[in-house]
Order: structure tokens, then sequence, then C-alpha cells
């Protein structure tokens, strides 16, 4: 399972991502994606430091993605906010899962564990951005990005 930030930063970024390349106020993702505005704006700023989103003060500012939703991907989200879920941990304790420790649940995880990070890797803001997008419509009037 994702973090609760890495959820977060994917959910905020889907929503800059269907804002088709107009720079978005934190406050207004945050509203949107019903984030607490103070978190949002670490993890933004984080996702700045790494390259993949930029940020702009002033007026006509806000926050836009540093480069197309369908390049960035949850595995970059893990990568830049630490995410846990990258991590080698054995399933059965908290040392690192390796082939010289392997426990019971060795061969069972290290499957689990290629299968989520291929997941990552493949599942892109823009594939974030679409199910929000079709999620939104479900509910009656879209809402605007």
């Amino acid at each position: 399972m994702l973090s609760q930030g890495t959820g977060y930063a994917a959910t905020a970024l889907a929503y800059v991502a269907a804002a088709g390349g107009r720079p978005v106020l934190v406050r207004e993702m945050a509203s949107a994606a019903d984030i607490p505005a103070p978190y949002l704006s670490k993890l933004i700023h984080a996702l700045a430091r790494r390259g993949i989103v930029s940020t702009q003060r002033g007026i006509g500012g806000g926050v836009a993605l540093a480069r197309p939703a369908d390049q960035i991907t949850l595995h970059d989200l893990c990568e830049a906010l630490g995410d846990p879920v990258l991590l080698s941990r054995c399933m059965l304790g908290t040392a690192e899962c390796s082939d010289s420790r392997a426990c019971p649940a060795h061969r069972f995880w290290t499957a689990q564990r290629a299968r989520a990070a291929e997941f990552l890797s493949q599942t892109s803001i823009a594939d974030i951005a679409a199910f929000e997008t079709r999620r939104r419509w479900k509910g009656g009037a879209p809402a605007a990005p």
C-alpha cells in the first residue's frame, strides 16, 4: 500500500494534469482533492526539488507538471517522497529481504514486490487523472479543474 503522502501527491498531480497545462494553486488542489493544504504544500516542495513539478509564485503562478503526465509514474512519486513501498523488507520482519536470508515467505514476497514495482512503473499521473475525471463525471455535473 502506498503511503498517505504518495496517495495525496498522485491525486493532486492528477488534478494538475486535468487542468490542461494551466498552473494550479496549492489551495485549489487541496480543496479539490480534500487534502490538508499545509501538508500538500510540503509534498509539492519535495516534488519540485526532484523535478517532477515546477512552481511559480505570484500572479499567474502555481504548480505545473515538469513533464507530460504520461511520463510521471507512481514509481517516480514513491522515489521522490521516500515511500516505504519501495523498501526491500522481509514479509515476516523488518530485516532486508534477500536470497541469503530466504525465509519461508521469500519466494512469494519477492514475486509480489516485483509485481508491485511493475505496476508502479507502468501507472502514470495521466492514468490517475483519467480515473479522477471519470469519477467526477459520474456524480453528475463535471467538476472543473
